[in-house]
């Protein structure tokens, strides 16, 4: 190996690794609701099934559930950890959502409708990677302030 191509060997031997830890995130995988463990308002939503997955050089996260009626409920974000809002879709309370990473096992989540807060959270993987925590907190349509602890179990 020359001396030029060893540098651009190690740059693009580190810039692999550098990505290879955003998706170590142990956030990542499939999350299903552990209703018992759990402390959600009534009619509140339930999201069952959460999934967070690469994307490019983004993440995607997947929410399957239902609505604060029972009906079938879908939304997708994809963005990054970096506390900046990215669209989210399919979600009719909110149109932007924020992800930062607080350190490697915590993340802070805060919807927006409108330029407007609605709900903040915390999502925390247990030191085991086994279950993840999401609290959050916001206003249901009647505007009462909602607290939610959603327990989940990795797939």
């Amino acid at each position: 190996m020359s001396m030029k191509t060893k540098p651009m060997v190690l740059t693009l031997a580190l810039c692999v690794v550098a990505a290879g830890v955003a998706y170590a995130s142990p956030q990542m995988g499939t999350w299903k609701l552990n209703e018992a463990k759990s402390k959600l308002a009534t009619g509140a939503p339930k999201n069952n099934t959460v999934v967070y997955a690469a994307a490019g050089d983004s993440i995607k996260v997947t929410v399957d559930g239902t609505d604060a009626n029972g009906k079938p409920a879908h939304n997708e974000w994809t963005g990054k950890f970096d506390g900046k809002d990215y669209p989210i879709t399919g979600d009719p309370t909110a149109d932007m959502r924020s992800y930062k990473q607080v350190d490697d096992r915590t993340l802070e989540l805060t919807n927006k409708k409108d330029g407007k807060v609605v709900v903040t959270g915390k999502v925390v993987v247990s030191a085991d990677g086994k279950t993840r925590t999401v609290t959050t907190s916001g206003m249901n349509a009647k505007g009462e302030k909602v607290e939610n602890v959603g327990v989940y179990d990795k797939q």
